[in-house]
């Protein structure tokens, strides 16, 4: 594959909140070209937000690049708040931004979690879908939330270790609901330190390559901890293998799908079990990567897909 650099930095011309339901207001945002072909980018996490970064992966003299922070995530508020917060509310406020911004159909763009979401809300409406670029595939099933708890010790048993230390003997025989009793408590002293354990844990099996350590802003802390427990323990609000088994509602539309292929968050076979229930995807899996999109082999096969999409309507 060719070099493909990130696009130059750039500003929203456009921004503002979405009032919701329940107390939730959306930020939303739109960068590039006014008038061009629209694409919607989807964060990951849940409960990660969107940064800066995600604007670049399109090319904003031909796109319309619309990126919002889902509920409880980024600068949305409230900060973490997972009441009143499932798929199908997502879905909805997806469907609310794309009324409220006049767009018939977009490109949907999405990584880890946001695979997962752009999966759900494509087949929920993929009237109003042209196609999908997917990275870090998570389809949200049983399998792959245990390996995310517990898999870690195959290769990172340190980072694993450190990660059940906050946690009594007692209560490791399921991590899982451990940490959510205490991410979802409503005392700071509670749920804080276990936002920051778990954030770490993810962060440092995020990349192939070990990165230079670096502390996480404590909102980031929040809304990823609070946010993929409270998803986790509900396996994602799905039927037991919903995306997988609900195919055919977009199998006719045009995806190109890129994973690392020593991506120990959300393991590989993920991606191959989409690619074989789509059989006009395109599979890249990047052999150099972990599950980061701003590993280099990941970035360019984005980049690429999105350039590809822009010259010709569809994937290689």
């Amino acid at each position: 594959m060719n070099e493909f650099n990130l696009f130059p930095p750039i500003e929203p011309f456009r921004h503002g909140m979405m009032e919701v339901d329940s107390g939730h207001q959306i930020y939303w945002e739109e960068c590039g070209n006014p008038d061009g072909q629209p694409v919607l980018f989807l964060h990951g996490g849940p409960g990660a937000g969107c940064s800066p970064a995600h604007r670049r992966f399109f090319d904003p003299a031909h796109y319309r690049i619309v990126l919002f922070d889902q509920r409880g995530a980024g600068r949305s508020t409230p900060l973490g708040e997972y009441r009143a917060n499932t798929t199908q509310l997502l879905i909805q406020d997806i469907e609310q931004l794309r009324v409220l911004l006049g767009i018939e159909q977009w490109l949907v763009f999405g990584g880890s979690w946001g695979s997962t979401l752009a999966l759900a809300y494509g087949q929920a409406h993929p009237a109003r879908c042209l196609g999908f670029v997917l990275r870090g595939i998570f389809l949200c099933t049983a399998p792959e939330i245990a390996w995310f708890m517990e898999g870690a010790r195959q290769f990172h048993p340190e980072v694993h270790d450190q990660f059940i230390a906050l946690i009594p003997p007692e209560e490791r025989g399921d991590l899982l609901a451990a940490y959510a009793k205490r991410l979802l408590s409503d005392d700071k002293a509670r749920y804080l330190p276990a936002a920051r354990a778990w954030t770490r844990y993810e962060d440092e099996r995020v990349f192939l390559l070990p990165q230079p350590a670096s502390e996480n802003d404590d909102a980031l802390c929040v809304g990823v901890g609070r946010l993929e427990a409270h998803y986790m323990l509900n396996l994602g609000f799905f039927t037991d293998d919903q995306l997988i088994n609900e195919m055919s509602k977009i199998a006719h539309l045009p995806a190109f799908i890129v994973h690392g292929r020593y991506d120990v968050i959300c393991p590989p076979i993920a991606a191959w079990r989409l690619h074989q229930a789509w059989p006009g995807s395109s599979l890249n899996y990047v052999e150099d990567a972990g599950h980061a999109a701003m590993e280099k082999g990941i970035r360019n096969h984005l980049v690429a897909a999105t350039e590809q999409f822009r010259l010709t309507g569809r994937f290689k």
